[in-house]
């Protein structure tokens, strides 16, 4: 019961970590690329990981457990960093959290699908309904016009950081919430490095401090601190009961994006999220058979 307790709480700390990711994100690609976004809070971040490792003299993981490490550096690493950043030079951050209405959802759905017990009809059922509001809020909000592209990167993104959650979550049984993310972000560093030369700015005069300081709070928080808590509290609680957690992340982050951003958060956006996450709610209650 202590355990669970415990995991409970380290699961909240990284839900209240990963509320501000959106709209540091949103700060930051006013001044930086999506592109270079994505690669270099990796590589600040896998070069701190890096450290920890060595520092700790961690053992290597084995050959399956690298396996499942690509996983979660393909969900949570590169495909969710990349593709909001993607979808965020297009749309606000408030109507892009949302989507993270979507992710306890799709956190469970690849938790079953890589091993946990089947869920009772009844969660497709809260499942679909939870999906379609999503989908009637994209195509009849009339507050925010953008491409359809922003879209389609947002649930991209949400696809991917599940599946990076799932896997992650079953692998710190093992591991541990530490090494997962920080073996996720050094396999990927020799990348990182080449996308950053790559994609590296030419001219820094329009990055402005607010930029600057979104960089660095994806780089060391969203990135990488957040990952020890979340992955702990995962593992310890269970993927599937621990990631509800996840029903807080919009409610906190509409706050943030209307505090930090000054954006507006009308009422079809407060009721959507609303919504989803009564479904999402009832949906974990029917998860497991």
């Amino acid at each position: 019961m202590l355990n669970i307790s415990r995991g409970w709480l380290s699961g909240l700390c990284g839900v209240c970590i990963f509320a501000g990711s959106l709209p540091a994100t949103r700060l930051a690609v006013t001044g930086f690329s999506p592109e270079f976004l994505t690669s270099i809070r990796a590589l600040i971040a896998g070069i701190l990981a890096l450290c920890t490792v060595l520092c700790m003299k961690q053992r290597l993981p084995s050959i399956a457990q690298f396996k499942s490490l690509i996983l979660v550096a393909v969900g949570v690493v590169l495909g969710f960093p990349l593709f909001t950043a993607l979808a965020l030079k297009q749309m606000s951050a408030a109507y892009s959290i949302v989507f993270i209405g979507l992710l306890p959802l799709a956190t469970a759905i690849f938790a079953i699908l890589r091993g946990e017990k089947r869920p009772q009809h009844k969660f497709w059922l809260f499942a679909v309904l939870g999906s379609s509001s999503i989908i009637a809020f994209i195509y009849m909000s009339p507050q925010e016009q953008h491409p359809l592209s922003a879209d389609l990167y947002m649930l991209a993104a949400i696809l991917l950081c599940g599946l990076g959650y799932a896997e992650g979550g079953r692998l710190s049984r093992d591991l541990g919430g530490l090494q997962v993310i920080s073996w996720a972000l050094i396999l990927t560093l020799p990348f990182m490095l080449l996308a950053s030369f790559y994609y590296f700015p030419e001219d820094f005069s329009h990055v402005t401090l607010s930029a600057s300081l979104g960089l660095l709070y994806v780089s060391l928080f969203s990135m990488f601190i957040g990952f020890i808590f979340w992955y702990h509290g995962l593992a310890t609680g269970g993927v599937v009961a621990v990631g509800q957690l996840q029903l807080l992340q919009p409610f906190l982050g509409l706050g943030l994006s209307a505090i930090l951003l000054h954006e507006p958060v009308g009422w079809s956006m407060f009721l959507t999220s609303l919504l989803v996450v009564g479904c999402v709610s009832y949906a974990k209650k029917f998860s497991v058979s």
